[in-house]
């Protein structure tokens, strides 16, 4: 029954529940997909969680959108995802508004104080409705992750991101202007529980089949914000943040400009 599994697994997040909130990528899952969690009786959405999305207008000579940009772990799941997402996108996290070429986005976010591990569904289960009709319109998609030095195999306090996914030409060029930009960038191929190479991957659902996937480390998100709480994460953005935020977009539109539209 669903409050026993919940009970259960309650007790084993909250004993972790201060790292995982603020450090950790969540490493227990709950429920099978987006679906059952909506379904849930026992969740308020505002409260427990909160869906974003953006969809911009098509015009007669963008007949495809090329872009999409998801975080489907943000808020408390994997600190630092949701404000990614906004500036990646083209919003500034605090103000919301434009800083430049706008793309589409989609966000799940853990609203809760403490717990919200427990409303993580893996990337391959994400069936939101409005996920997969972003995606399923973009010739390109970047998922943004937070993950522990320990999966990667990294010693602790390594600041990286692990650059999967499907899309071999995007990853190139990730990898490419992130490492220009100071951040250290890792080709995740060889590590299975990180390389974004499922096809159900929601960032590989995409009109190619194919996308990338950003597992950020935790001090390397921690480094991003001067505080890194809900309230004062989009008020304290550090420099880091902004270099990983731009360098992302570069690679953006170095994909976008060899891309024709059809």
């Amino acid at each position: 029954m669903r409050s026993s599994r919940r009970g259960f697994l309650g007790m084993a997040v909250v004993a972790a529940a201060g790292s995982r909130m603020l450090t950790a990528s969540a490493t227990t899952t709950e429920y099978t997909s987006n679906t059952e969690l909506y379904a849930d009786p026992d969740l308020t959405e505002g409260e427990d969680y909160a869906r974003r999305f953006r969809r911009h207008a098509w015009l007669d000579s963008n007949v495809t959108q090329r872009t999409v940009i998801l975080a489907p772990h943000g808020g408390g799941i994997e600190t630092g995802t949701s404000e990614l997402c906004l500036a990646v996108s083209g919003y500034h996290p605090k103000t919301l508004e434009p800083t430049g070429p706008l793309h589409d986005y989609w966000m799940f976010e853990g609203l809760r104080t403490s717990d919200n591990g427990a409303l993580h569904v893996t990337s391959a289960h994400c069936d939101d409705h409005m996920a997969r009709s972003l995606t399923a319109g973009s010739l390109n998609a970047i998922g943004l992750h937070g993950c522990k030095e320990s999966q990667a195999g990294l010693p602790d306090g390594t600041q990286a991101v692990l650059v999967g996914g499907r899309n071999n030409a995007l990853k190139s060029r990730l990898i490419t202007r992130l490492t220009a930009a100071g951040v250290r960038a890792i080709n995740a191929a060889n590590l299975p529980d990180l390389n974004g190479d499922d096809p159900a991957n929601i960032a590989n659902r995409t009109l190619l089949g194919a996308g990338a996937q950003l597992e950020i480390t935790t001090p390397l998100r921690l480094a991003m914000f001067g505080i890194n709480s809900r309230a004062e994460r989009k008020n304290t953005l550090q420099d880091v943040f902004w270099s990983f935020t731009n360098a992302t977009r570069a690679a953006i539109a170095d994909i976008e400009a060899t891309q024709p539209i059809t």
